[in-house]
């Protein structure tokens, strides 16, 4: 699959976050992706079955306070849709664990550049809208799935 990355697609502005923001946004996800990357690492060796809490990712995540683990799942997001494929269950696992978690504060920027990442993955990244979905219904406003989709153009 082909690399998904960057600010926007600029011929549609869907996505489209201004430079600053965007390079906050990576700076952020770049302080975690090394752990990120080193945990999803070990969880591919070990048991599939084992509880989320008792894997590499589970307690990267329990260490991490909510601007980390939003860090964190901005991350994995991006590393799964660029890579889409049977060798991502584990960062999707963790992806999907952080949807599941309410109150972290997801911030328009955020959830705006996730809707934009998961647009250019396309429809074959059948988790491509899991975490961002999750995020835009924590925004004031955004009740459902079409209004997210609005926020992100």
């Amino acid at each position: 699959m082909a690399s998904v990355t960057g600010r926007g697609d600029p011929r549609s502005g869907r996505g489209r976050l201004d430079d600053a923001a965007a390079q906050g946004l990576y700076d952020r996800m770049r302080v975690v992706a090394p752990a990120a990357f080193g945990a999803i690492e070990r969880d591919r060796a070990d048991d599939p079955a084992r509880p989320f809490a008792d894997t590499a990712c589970g307690r990267l995540a329990g260490s991490l306070d909510a601007a980390g683990l939003r860090a964190l799942g901005m991350w994995a997001h991006h590393w799964c849709m660029r890579f889409y494929d049977d060798d991502t269950r584990v960062g999707r696992r963790l992806v999907r664990e952080i949807a599941g978690r309410r109150g972290l504060g997801w911030t328009v920027d955020e959830v705006r550049w996730m809707l934009g990442e998961s647009e250019r993955a396309g429809p074959s990244a059948g988790d491509r809208l899991t975490l961002p979905l999750a995020a835009a219904s924590e925004l004031p406003g955004v009740a459902d799935g079409g209004a997210a989709w609005r926020l992100a153009g």
